[in-house]
C-alpha cells in the first residue's frame, strides 16, 4: 500500500492492524507493507487507486503509475463518479485499465461495481473479475455513467435526509432509526455519509449532477467530514 504522507500511512497502517486484531494479534501482517515511495509499486502487477475524488489528482497519479509500473500490469480506480474512459486515458495505458468500485465497510460489502473502458482488453477483463472473486466479492459490470448504479440511486436519498434534518430540525439518531428499523437498511443515511466523508459525498454530488444540500458543503467547509475527522452528523470522540 502506498499513501501519499506519513500521516496517511500512519493512519492506513493503524487501520489494517484494527482490522487484524482478530485474526493476527493487531501485528501488521508480513504480507503488508505501507510506504510514502511511489517506487515501491514498480513490480506490482495489480495497483488499484484509491486516492481524493477528483479527476486532476487521480489523473496525476495514475498518469505516475502508468509511467512507473510494467508493460503487464493492471492499472484500477475505485472512483465511482469519474469518467472511467478519461482516466483511463490519462493512465497511458487504457488497454489495461479499469474500474473497481468496492463499498464500505469493504470487508463486509460483497458487491463490487467493475467498469471497463473501451480499449481495456478481454485479458484485462479476466483478471479483475479474477481478482474479485478471489477477494470473495460478487463483481458486476456497470456502464460508464456518472454514479455507476449504486450511488446514482443511493445519493439522492442521501441527500433527501439532510434536506430533511433541515426542514424538521429532527435529530440524526431518529432519522437514522427510522430507516434502520423501519425501511430494514444496515445503516441510517446520516451516519452512512458520516462513513463515506462529506467530502467524497459532496464530490459525488456534483459528478453525478444531484443538488448537493448546503449544510453538507457547510460541513465540508467546517472540516466536519465524518468519521474520519471525528465528527460530522455524529461525534466521534
Amino acid at each position: 500500500m502506498w499513501a501519499r504522507s506519513q500521516e496517511s500511512a500512519d493512519r492506513a497502517r493503524g487501520e489494517v492492524e484494527a482490522g487484524c486484531a482478530k485474526t493476527n494479534g493487531g501485528a501488521l501482517p508480513d504480507n503488508v507493507r505501507v510506504e510514502t515511495d511511489l517506487a515501491a509499486l514498480a513490480e506490482a502487477t495489480f495497483v488499484i487507486e484509491s486516492v481524493a475524488e477528483n479527476l486532476e489528482v487521480k489523473a496525476g497519479v495514475l498518469r505516475e503509475l502508468g509511467e512507473l509500473v510494467g508493460a503487464d500490469a493492471v492499472l484500477a480506480t475505485t472512483t465511482s463518479a469519474l469518467p472511467v474512459a478519461e482516466l483511463a486515458r490519462a493512465s497511458g495505458r487504457p488497454g489495461r485499465f479499469a474500474a473497481v468500485h468496492v463499498f464500505n465497510p469493504v470487508p463486509r460489502m460483497e458487491l463490487v461495481e467493475v467498469c471497463f473502458p473501451p480499449a481495456a482488453t478481454d485479458e484485462v477483463r479476466r483478471r479483475v473479475r479474477a481478482v474479485c472473486d478471489a477477494l470473495g466479492k460478487t463483481a458486476i459490470e456497470v456502464p460508464d455513467t456518472p454514479g455507476f448504479v449504486v450511488n446514482r440511486l443511493l445519493f439522492p436519498y442521501l441527500f433527501e435526509a439532510v434536506e430533511l434534518q433541515a426542514a424538521t430540525g429532527l435529530d440524526a439518531d431518529a432519522i437514522d432509526a427510522c430507516m434502520t428499523k423501519g425501511a430494514g437498511h444496515p445503516m441510517g443515511p446520516l451516519r452512512l455519509l458520516d462513513l463515506v466523508g462529506i467530502d467524497v459525498a459532496v464530490s459525488i454530488g456534483d459528478a453525478i449532477e444531484t443538488p448537493v444540500p448546503a449544510q453538507l458543503r457547510d460541513m465540508l467547509d467546517a472540516g466536519a467530514l465524518g468519521r474520519k475527522a471525528g465528527r460530522g452528523f455524529y461525534d466521534y470522540g
